[in-house]
């Protein structure tokens, strides 16, 4: 599991690093390249070597994805003061690996402490919108894991004390820290394969039971798989095809091989379409052990003059590295290596902290991701099949 982590959020070590490879650029229309020459050549200095400007805390350590919300922040302009967590065995790990950070004794410690800025949190996923709410109502603004909400209700309670508080509510989509997908949008913005018609993405995961807590096996707890991954295929249709109203057109979603997890979904798929395209997920938790990473994270955006296809974090055909983009147009098909590409969220969420802006998306764009993946998560269709009664009804044993 450590090993699939570290593979799964490499990109952290390297975002600093100048792209690879861009003498596959000059094929590019002129403005395809101009975004591309100055997205290689931009100082080092000026995205991560900052000293901090913020300080922000912690609250909710349940999560292994804690580490790098913490890091991007750090690497943003953050400094990391304080933490809490419930539980002993979480906090004393934690502390290791950030000794410079204080262990409070309370959630109200952090809360009310006026020099923290930011409240950054992976706790449990239906704990999260509480915690949320309780940072805005003191003043603070707060970055999240997805799923961030784990109900409609909570969206609702989470929206609307956002508007109350004019505070930021960040939920932290992959797309944000992966540097494939920022170049992809760099190129779709620059009109490299025309009009964005639709968004295919698929989201396979590796289970990895001996290694899950109990919360992870409850439905309750994380809100469903499409809740859970599809956020960020969500958040993923509505920034590629530019829309800013969306409807959930089918969704189905299931346990159709963890039968000793009765609580548990392992498989989800939906159909949404917007303003300005239409999109299609699916996500799983069947990426087989023969495969060296924790899964094949990929998107295909469809233009009306080509498509680009996204590996987020590994190439079966078996180039080296996590961050593949493959473009075909109407005249070639290029392959772009975005390992040592960056990505801006940290720099620009403590950009929107200290100027009150929304550089890194809009606060509505923001939920109406998480708002898509609720809605299709409460349509979606029971998944009554299970593989055990294929098998029988092929004659296999049930």
């Amino acid at each position: 599991m450590k090993e699939t982590h570290n593979n799964r959020r490499r990109f952290i070590k390297n975002a600093t690093n100048t792209l690879s490879g861009m003498a596959l650029l000059s094929a590019l229309p002129k403005q395809v390249r101009a975004h591309s020459e100055e997205y290689a050549s931009t100082p080092k200095s000026q995205l991560y070597d900052v000293a901090p400007r913020i300080k922000f805390a912690v609250i909710g350590i349940n999560h292994g994805h804690i580490h790098s919300l913490v890091e991007i922040v750090i690497k943003g302009g953050g400094q990391f003061v304080a933490f809490y967590a419930k539980e002993a065995d979480l906090a004393a790990d934690f502390a290791r690996r950030y000794p410079k950070a204080k262990l409070a004794r309370s959630e109200k410690e952090i809360l009310e402490d006026k020099t923290i800025h930011l409240i950054v949190s992976a706790a449990i996923p239906d704990a999260r919108a509480a915690i949320g709410i309780a940072a805005m109502r003191h003043g603070k603004d707060f970055m999240v894991d997805k799923p961030a909400v784990s109900t409609l209700q909570q969206l609702s309670e989470v929206r609307k004390v956002q508007k109350e508080t004019g505070r930021i509510f960040s939920i932290l989509y992959g797309r944000l820290e992966n540097p494939a997908s920022t170049r992809a949008g760099e190129l779709v913005k620059a009109g490299a394969i025309g009009k964005v018609i639709q968004t295919l993405a698929v989201a396979p995961h590796r289970v990895n039971p001996q290694t899950r807590p109990d919360w992870f096996w409850d439905i309750k707890r994380y809100g469903g798989i499409i809740n859970d991954i599809g956020s960020h295929q969500f958040d993923e249709f509505l920034f590629f095809t530019g829309s800013s109203k969306a409807k959930i057109v089918a969704a189905q979603a299931g346990n159709v091989h963890h039968p000793q997890y009765p609580a548990f979904q392992d498989f989800g798929d939906a159909m949404v379409t917007g303003d300005g395209g239409t999109g299609y997920l699916r996500v799983d938790w069947f990426t087989p052990n023969g495969l060296k990473s924790w899964g094949d994270d990929r998107i295909t955006i469809l233009g009306t003059e080509g498509y680009i296809e996204i590996r987020k974090n590994v190439d079966i055909a078996g180039r080296e590295g996590g961050h593949h983009i493959f473009l075909v147009d109407q005249k070639e098909t290029r392959y772009f290596n975005c390992d040592n590409g960056q990505v801006h969220y940290g720099r620009l969420l403590v950009d929107d902290i200290l100027n009150r802006t929304q550089t890194v998306m809009s606060q509505e764009h923001c939920f109406l991701a998480t708002e898509l993946a609720l809605k299709a998560q409460k349509q979606a269709k029971n998944l009554r099949f299970t593989i055990q009664q294929n098998e029988a009804s092929r004659g296999g044993k049930a």
